[in-house]
Parts: structure tokens; C-alpha cells; sequence
């Protein structure tokens, strides 16, 4: 198992190259893309910028305002905003702080969708008998249910 802090005492304080206000926590980074935490205090500023990357910025916790290429939304928690590659993006808060995490997908070799080959799954292949259309009776034969879940 492998855990990575982020958050509060993990941020680089002086945050990435174009903002303001905006503090850093690298997650992971690799051939396969970048996540990292950005925490935007109030009147913080992420400069427009474009990168060849398609970039997920999904938003955690408060709100502020996102820009992709001429249109500008104001975005909250529960929130994610695609940045796709080569346009112009950027994040700024005004009076509230927001935190997002960046999910960045490198466009380098991933053909025509960049993202997809990253996400792209394939179904686990099963060994099972003939299907009869029923859920699958875990429970041990001698399951009570007064003894709380079953093990």
C-alpha cells in the first residue's frame, strides 16, 4: 500500500511558476501524468496559460472562477473543469479560498484523445458455470441475521 500526504504541512508555499496566492502539493508525477493539490487563498491567482496537456481541475473544497480559451464560470465543490490541451486556462478566487486537484494527462504518445488510453480498462475475465439471471448467495449456510453482518 502506498500513501501520499498532501494538504496542509505538505504544500510548497510559494506555489507554481504564474500564480499568486496559491499554494502547491505535488501528489504524483510520472510518463502517465500529474496530480498535485492546489490550495487558493482569497484573491489568488492562477495566470492563463496553455500546455499541451488535457488537465482535469476538480474542485474540493470552496469556490472562484476558472477561464478556458474566451469563457469564464464561476465553479464550487463537487465541481471539475476540463482544460483541454493548447487552450488558454486559468483559476482565480476573489473573496472566498477554493482547493482543486489537478489531474494533468501528458499528450505524448496517447494518440488522438489524450486521457483515454490512461483510463482505457479492459474486464476482468471470470471463471463461472452457466448463468441463471440471480445474484450470488455469499452467506454462509448457517447465517443468522441477528449476528450482524456476514463474514
Amino acid at each position: 500500500m502506498e500513501i501520499r500526504r498532501f494538504g496542509i504541512g505538505q504544500r510548497r508555499p510559494d506555489g507554481p511558476a504564474g500564480t499568486h496566492n496559491v499554494q502547491a502539493a505535488l501528489i504524483d508525477s510520472g510518463p502517465r501524468g500529474l496530480i498535485a493539490e492546489l490550495a487558493l487563498g482569497r484573491h489568488a491567482t492562477i495566470e492563463l496559460h496553455s500546455n499541451p496537456n488535457t488537465t482535469w481541475f476538480v474542485v474540493i473544497e470552496g469556490g472562484g472562477f476558472v477561464t478556458v480559451g474566451q469563457d469564464r464560470a464561476r465553479v464550487f465543490a463537487g465541481e471539475a473543469v476540463l482544460w483541454p490541451a493548447d487552450v488558454p486556462h486559468g483559476a482565480t478566487t476573489d473573496l472566498s479560498e477554493m482547493r482543486a486537484i489537478v489531474i494533468e494527462f501528458p499528450a505524448v504518445g496517447l494518440g488522438p484523445d489524450p486521457g483515454t488510453e490512461i483510463l482505457a480498462g479492459r474486464a476482468r475475465e471470470i471463471d463461472a458455470g452457466p448463468a441463471d439471471g440471480r445474484l450470488v448467495d455469499e452467506r454462509p449456510a448457517a447465517y443468522d441475521p441477528r449476528h450482524g453482518e456476514p463474514r
